[in-house]
């Protein structure tokens, strides 16, 4: 235990899934958690959402029951030709866990969120069982006593605050932070698809793929299908981008009453007669409002801390804005452990934010390219030589596989922590990443 240890009264402002996941890993450090969140329950909105294995591996070392997520494992990566679904390129992941150490689950968000919420809080496991208080609104943040005023008139003070509340963050304003975000170039309708279903139909059965598919993305184009199952399969979950000019939804939120599904149908007049059948059955079809952020110039700030998408929001082309959330929360949970905290939150998220804005930040920008190139997508981007369309903007840029799976978080913290406490750091390793790793892009680390 590192001399000066202290035990923290924490405040997550946020109770999704990033909210849930630092709860957890600052429960396990040893620290009192407290989640407050604004709605009457917390809870998550949407479908699919992925977590590759460098989201997965900190939800076994929390020690959560993932079985309870009802996960699909993918298999593959799947891109379609948009006309006849036929296969354009593919990534196999056969042999992702051996490689990488853990699967690439595909998880419904509302069953991943009662996983971490039920690990958060349940008596069994180590650590102290977090508390949850709902209807609590953040108003306003004095950061000089790290007091949050609720809109209920509800006053708390904690020695640790982290704004966890998305991308329409209360704390980040608070912070000073005032984003300089446009609407994105595209739309986007999501809606669910019953397997079941579509089998009674004589229509294709995806789930036996369990692969991530996508129809489109390869035309320098905005229009795209992405296939997600969940559910172990059970759910289809459709996420439909096109040109904002076909139909702009920036002003709409997810959760008013479903679209009708001629929405969403209408952008797709030469679509795979297969998935367009499959669309035909969609339900609950909500828009999801997609927002171009520039990276934040910080994101702590006192005793005060952003995660997810309220320190890093960003468009959904990398599949790794969950895996993201739960990094932020990992490293909080290490930075403040017994191993390395001293007493010290100033320092502490000193070091979180040079550990995560650089890596956060890389991947927002990689999931912007990947918006309108699917080439530039982890996984699709090691394709080089095997695919006749296959193009990035920059070999020596594009994001890797590597890159995100061989990155080790508590040698990154380690390097962070002793350069700002004077002291060498002299593990084989640069921002995570083993020196003398050879990436397909071509650059090797520290070369």
């Amino acid at each position: 235990m590192t001399q000066g240890w202290r035990q923290l009264d924490v405040g997550v402002l946020g109770g999704g899934i990033g909210g849930m996941s630092v709860a957890i890993a600052l429960r396990r450090a040893g620290h009192r958690v407290t989640i407050y969140e604004k709605h009457d329950f917390a809870g998550e909105v949407g479908a699919s959402v992925s977590c590759a294995a460098n989201g997965t591996r900190w939800l076994h070392e929390w020690g959560v029951d993932v079985e309870k997520g009802d996960p699909v494992v993918l298999k593959k990566l799947i891109n379609r030709d948009w006309h006849t679904g036929e296969p354009v390129s593919t990534f196999d992941l056969d042999d992702y866990e051996e490689k990488w150490g853990y699967v690439y689950n595909m998880f419904h968000r509302q069953y991943m969120h009662r996983m971490l919420k039920d690990c958060a809080m349940q008596e069994k496991g180590e650590g102290i069982p977090v508390k949850l208080l709902v209807n609590h609104a953040c108003q306003e943040i004095d950061l000089r006593t790290s007091t949050v005023t609720f809109k209920n008139g509800v006053q708390m003070q904690h020695d640790l605050i982290i704004g966890a509340d998305g991308i329409g963050s209360a704390a980040r304003g608070i912070l000073g932070i005032l984003p300089a975000k446009r609407p994105a170039e595209q739309s986007c309708l999501h809606a669910n698809v019953s397997t079941e279903q579509a089998v009674k139909l004589g229509l294709v059965d995806y789930s036996q793929n369990a692969a991530l598919e996508y129809w489109g993305g390869q035309e320098g184009k905005w229009d795209k299908i992405v296939l997600s199952p969940c559910n172990g399969g059970k759910l289809l979950s459709y996420y439909c981008f096109f040109p904002r000019d076909k139909g702009d939804y920036t002003t709409q939120a997810w959760g008013a009453d479903s679209l009708p599904v001629e929405d969403l149908l209408a952008p797709y007049p030469e679509l795979d007669a297969q998935v367009k059948a499959h669309l035909a059955i969609g339900v609950e079809v909500q828009p999801w409002r997609l927002w171009v952020h520039d990276p934040y110039p910080y994101i702590q700030k006192a005793n005060v801390c952003l995660l997810g998408d309220a320190a890093h929001p960003m468009m959904p082309h990398q599949s790794q804005g969950a895996c993201m959330a739960i990094e932020d929360a990992a490293a909080l949970g290490i930075i403040f452990n017994k191993a390395y905290f001293q007493g010290d939150v100033r320092e502490a998220l000193e070091v979180y934010e040079k550990v995560r804005l650089p890596r956060a930040t890389r991947v927002q920008a990689a999931a912007a390219k990947a918006a309108y190139n699917i080439n530039e997508r982890i996984g699709f981007s090691a394709n080089k030589g095997k695919c006749a369309t296959y193009k990035v903007e920059d070999e020596k840029k594009k994001l890797t596989i590597e890159e995100m799976n061989a990155y080790d978080m508590y040698k990154d913290i380690e390097e962070k922590l002793t350069t700002i406490r004077g002291e060498k750091f002299l593990a084989p390793f640069i921002a995570g990443l083993p020196i003398g790793l050879e990436m397909p892009n071509g650059v090797t680390v520290g070369a």
